[in-house]
């Protein structure tokens, strides 16, 4: 007797459909499961075997052999249980072999035969309605898997009750997406009181994601400052909402199996290791980068970071993707985020105050700086200094502009962006575009080329520098309302290039 059943394996954020082939043949009792599985695979029959006995589902004296096919695929994680109980009992006539053979299941077994919830459910989701199958799998990660349109899933608490829907004793009811949510906490820009070249600074940076340094001493307000991003960020739209939820859903930090619409933000402590931020480990799961995607990435204490930490963030920031390789894993996950970098001027960041500074100034400045390389700073559109506000001021009443307004400009700058490059495929935003696209779309007037042609002799701007300002400049015109480049937008561009240094 053999049956049936289909399951997937994760390649990155892609789900590959799994073969479950099982075969029950005369010959000494056994139960083999073969085709690379891993520790947790080969677990599976003991949890398998022992949900059927609570079930009182005797397994016949002959031997059980479970193929998962291709079997030079290595297949990981506890959802294997669940497809290989339903193409065991496919094969012993206990459930219809076709209805079975229809379907993709994921989810992992209790010895009591209920349901527990695994990763993975939304891009399996997506890979069931790709071959046209129905999904299974646990009830909690149902409103999770069901918010893929086209697929039909069915999310039983037990194994018991995924017996009674295909026997026909007790049909469920196909499982419903669960909420979209937005976080209605976010922090208010009005207050944060001063730092109002910051606050631009970040206005620009959030219309055309664009990344961001800010240097200052401390208790300047970076912190402060940056953790009001999602405040004027534009909510994700359906297609990136989807795309970061399966990245979350491998993850396992999807909520109660909603959609956020609310973009990511990431804020790893400086001490975190290479494949904490870029993604790895024995299963080269996502790193914050690839958790930030379509969102902001926030690196406090930047020059703390690990110096390899650091450099490995250069080829994602221009590429928009990682490619982690392992012994056992080669996986690509997408990661095209807003970085913002903050940092203190040197180690005791005090440098530009005489009275509190230590003896090595400006010798400490440099030598802390220095820890962030020269191709990291060029990747870094806007560089802004985040003076210390005078205590007096904090007294005064809050009288900036709240996040809702910036947010609002921020959206119609997002607004034109979508419609400019509605037809440019990979490309989303200002900080995207690149060739013939950037050259149609941020080309100056007259006098901004001028002046973009004056501060490149000056200053040797590199040709990653000058893409960088022409974008800028761009997004700048965009938040304006304005369809051309002017010297104006080119002039304030340049000053957040040149800001903090000379060197660019």
């Amino acid at each position: 007797m053999t049956a049936l059943a289909y399951t997937v394996a994760f390649d990155g954020i892609d789900a590959k459909l799994v073969e479950v082939q099982c075969a029950v043949t005369p010959g000494m009792p056994g139960f083999a499961i073969v085709g690379l599985p891993d520790k947790a695979v080969s677990e599976a029959r003991e949890r398998v075997k022992a949900a059927l006995s609570h079930l009182a589902i005797a397994l016949p004296s002959k031997k059980i052999t479970v193929n998962l096919s291709p079997a030079n695929m290595p297949k990981e994680g506890s959802h294997f249980d669940l497809p290989i109980a339903m193409a065991l009992l496919a094969a012993l006539d206990i459930l219809p072999q076709d209805d079975v053979a229809a379907t993709v299941a994921l989810g992992e077994l209790s010895l009591n035969g209920n349901l527990l919830p695994v990763v993975g459910a939304l891009p399996a989701a997506m890979a069931a309605v790709a071959d046209n199958r129905t999904l299974l799998c646990p009830e909690i990660c149902g409103p999770e898997a069901a918010w893929v349109d086209a697929a039909k899933v069915i999310a039983p608490a037990s194994l018991a009750a995924a017996i009674r829907h295909f026997t026909g004793q007790g049909l469920l009811d196909a499982a419903l997406p669960g909420e979209v949510m937005l976080d209605s906490g976010a922090r208010d820009m009005a207050e944060v009181k001063g730092q109002e070249r910051a606050k631009r600074a970040l206005e620009i940076a959030a219309a055309g994601r664009h990344h961001t340094l800010m240097v200052g001493s401390p208790g300047s307000g970076k912190s402060m400052l940056s953790k009001r991003i999602p405040g004027i960020l534009p909510p994700m739209t359906p297609v990136e909402a989807l795309e970061t939820s399966m990245i979350h859903s491998l993850a396992g930090v999807l909520e109660e199996g909603g959609i956020n619409r609310t973009r990511p933000f990431q804020e790893p402590h400086h001490t975190a290791s290479t494949a904490a931020i870029i993604g790895g480990g024995r299963t080269a799961k996502p790193g914050q980068i690839s958790l930030a995607h379509n969102g902001v990435l926030f690196l406090d204490e930047f020059p703390e970071f690990p110096r390899s930490v650091l450099e490995t963030l250069r080829q994602p920031i221009e590429t928009g993707e990682v490619v982690v390789a392992r012994a056992n894993a080669h996986v690509k996950y997408p990661c095209r985020f807003m970085l913002v970098a903050a940092a203190n001027p040197c180690k005791c960041g005090y440098l530009a105050d005489a009275a509190r500074a230590c003896a090595r100034v400006p010798i400490c400045g440099e030598e802390y700086m220095g820890r962030i390389s020269g191709p990291l700073m060029d990747r870094f559109d806007l560089r802004v200094e985040v003076p210390p506000v005078a205590y007096t001021d904090l007294d005064l009443p809050q009288d900036g502009e709240s996040s809702v307004g910036i947010a609002a400009r921020v959206a119609a700058a997002r607004d034109i962006q979508t419609r400019r490059f509605a037809d440019v495929a990979g490309v989303r935003v200002n900080a995207e575009a690149e060739g013939k696209t950037l050259e149609e779309i941020a080309t100056p007037d007259t006098e901004g080329r001028a002046l973009l042609g004056k501060v490149a002799d000056r200053f040797g701007l590199s040709a990653r520098g000058y893409h960088r300002v022409l974008r800028v400049a761009r997004t700048i015109a965009d938040l304006s309302g304005e369809a051309e480049v002017r010297r104006p937008h080119v002039a304030e561009a340049v000053s957040y290039r040149l800001a903090l240094s000379a060197e660019v």
